[in-house]
């Protein structure tokens, strides 16, 4: 989620269940006897739990995701030190779908806000796509920092529900007669689901008082006469139940991968920042305070290295500039911590499965002097943009006096990125 919005969201991944539909051999060596759950089966490279995992990991409004698994679970290591993100959570998982998922809301009481959005999703449904997790997310109004005004307009107030239309004509059996179901307004309801938290924790302790083990998250919700939102999502959004379905997952993942990696090719983006002087004794260049005898005009920190920085990325993303995310004319961003900003459109090249291959950045001005700070400004840029410092190359030069850098009257950076997958 944004760290402009005040409402987080929070994903729990049920991934406890033995998996007894499904019957793929356990790893050698694996000290677990039996079949291996379906979230555990290999799945092009990685497992089902894995490619599961992938969307929530990548959206940025998605704050942390927490993992339901057995108490027995010796899979789970391995996985985590692969995927190494700081949003995994862990906890242990209960007897059915049900009780993992609220041992997942027990074990989030203590980080999350009663109207904290909670995102429910399929231990063993790989093919979510980025486009169909940002549109579920749209749906209750978690805005993008660039879109927050979305909010307001915002519809599944009782929540929502990622579904697909059924096409197919519907059988009923009836004993020994077959009818045929009319298909209207009939959904087949896929993950991810998202509730707000508090609601979500009555619904389902309210069904397991009543004794009702419900298939899914909505089902619970509906109990209390809520009515949660329908999202249109991709028929291509499986769950993996029988081993048969490992092979449609793979071809539907080639696709969809194959798709994706032509449109990740490198990118190259280039940005540029001014900002006149003014009073005060310091500016901030790479998120560093330098002293100086006059401080700069501006609406943010007017940290000209990273604006040129976030501009260069964007571009890069064909994702707009930075006065489009970050207007001047906001009153949220006034002399806010460029950083800030700097780690949003981080997030926004991650979500677009992009990394930082280089960037070069030059400071204009006569004065100050950065060859002292050009360390710890990279080690800033390092941190926010999770790529080593080594590939961030910082320099300045003067303009002889010419122009009104040379007479002292501002200062000015350029930034060159290349980004690859």
């Amino acid at each position: 989620m944004s760290p402009l919005s005040g409402r987080r969201v929070w994903a729990i991944v049920p991934a406890a269940g033995r998996g007894a539909r499904f019957a793929e051999p356990a790893p050698a060596g694996s000290e677990q006897s039996g079949a291996a759950p379906k979230q555990y089966a290999p799945l092009l490279g990685a497992t089902v739990l894995e490619w599961s995992l992938r969307a929530l990991l990548a959206e940025p409004r998605v704050h942390a995701v927490m993992v339901a698994l057995a108490a027995d679970d010796d899979r789970w290591p391995g996985i985590a030190a692969r995927l190494a993100s700081p949003k995994l959570q862990t906890t242990v998982g209960g007897a059915n779908r049900q009780d993992s998922v609220a041992n997942g809301l027990d074990a989030l009481a203590a980080q999350a806000a009663a109207d904290d959005w909670i995102l429910v999703h399929d231990a063993a449904r790989p093919c979510l796509s980025a486009a169909d997790l940002g549109a579920l997310l749209d749906a209750v109004g978690v805005a993008s920092a660039a879109d927050a005004a979305l909010a307001a307009g915002a519809v599944g107030r009782d929540g929502a529900v990622l579904a697909a239309p059924v096409v197919d004509t519907v059988k009923r059996e009836l004993g020994d007669q077959v009818v045929t179901v009319d298909r209207q307004g009939l959904w087949r309801a896929l993950t991810p689901q998202v509730f707000g938290f508090a609601q979500l924790r009555r619904a389902l302790k309210e069904a397991k008082l009543a004794g009702v083990e419900v298939t899914d998250e909505a089902q619970a919700i509906e109990r209390l006469g809520l009515r949660p939102t329908l999202v249109q999502g991709s028929p291509f959004n499986i769950k993996v139940t029988r081993l048969q379905d490992l092979a449609m997952a793979a071809d539907i993942l080639k696709m969809t991968e194959l798709k994706t990696t032509e449109d990740r090719s490198m990118r190259v983006g280039q940005g540029c920042d001014v900002h006149a002087f003014g009073e005060g004794d310091h500016v901030i260049l790479g998120g560093v305070r330098i002293g100086y005898a006059k401080g700069v005009v501006a609406h943010s920190d007017g940290d000209v290295v990273i604006h040129a920085l976030c501009d260069a990325i964007l571009g890069a993303l064909g994702d707009g500039d930075i006065g489009q995310h970050f207007p001047d004319n906001d009153p949220r961003y006034r002399g806010a911590d460029s950083r800030v900003f700097l780690r949003v459109v981080a997030a926004r090249m991650q979500a677009a499965g992009m990394k930082l291959i280089n960037a070069d950045i030059t400071v204009l001005a006569e004065a100050p002097r950065i060859a002292a700070h050009r360390a710890a400004m990279a080690a800033n840029l390092s941190a926010d943009l999770g790529a080593a410092p080594q590939l961030i190359n910082i320099k300045a030069t003067t303009t002889e006096k010419l122009g009104f850098i040379g007479r002292g009257e501002g200062l000015a950076a350029l930034a060159s990125v290349l980004l690859g997958p």
